[in-house]
């Protein structure tokens, strides 16, 4: 009997392969990956806030809730980050610019149709 965390069924077939888990199909057909990657990571609502817990007392820039799929958040924090002129990352859906930039993060997102806010303090 599979267990409840896992669909179960088939895992390998001598026709395709290796098979998929989720959507049963071979891996180098898999459709799986390609719908992950078009989904939406924020909610739509973008907050800016300056971070420096569990980061040695050095300030971050975080941008939250935007609401694009992974590689145009990629993206946008590639430019956000050269607007900034400054590092940073971007992981789980969250913008990381290195410094306190928030005022400058702000503008840049608003002038650029994201309806962007001040988040804490």
């Amino acid at each position: 009997m599979p267990s409840p965390r896992s669909p179960g069924g088939l895992v390998y077939s001598t026709e395709g392969g290796r098979m998929c888990p989720q959507c049963r199909h071979p891996l180098d057909a898999c459709t799986c990956q390609a719908q992950a990657a078009a989904r939406l990571l924020g909610d739509g609502q973008v907050r800016v806030r300056r971070e420096t817990s569990g980061r040695g007392g050095k300030a971050v820039t975080v941008v939250r809730g935007l609401p694009l799929d992974a590689a145009a958040l990629q993206a946008l924090g590639k430019q956000l980050k050269a607007a900034c002129g400054t590092g940073g990352t971007v992981k789980d859906g969250v913008v990381e610019v290195q410094g306190d930039h928030v005022d400058k993060v702000l503008a840049w997102l608003n002038a650029r149709g994201h309806a962007a806010k001040r988040a804490g303090g």
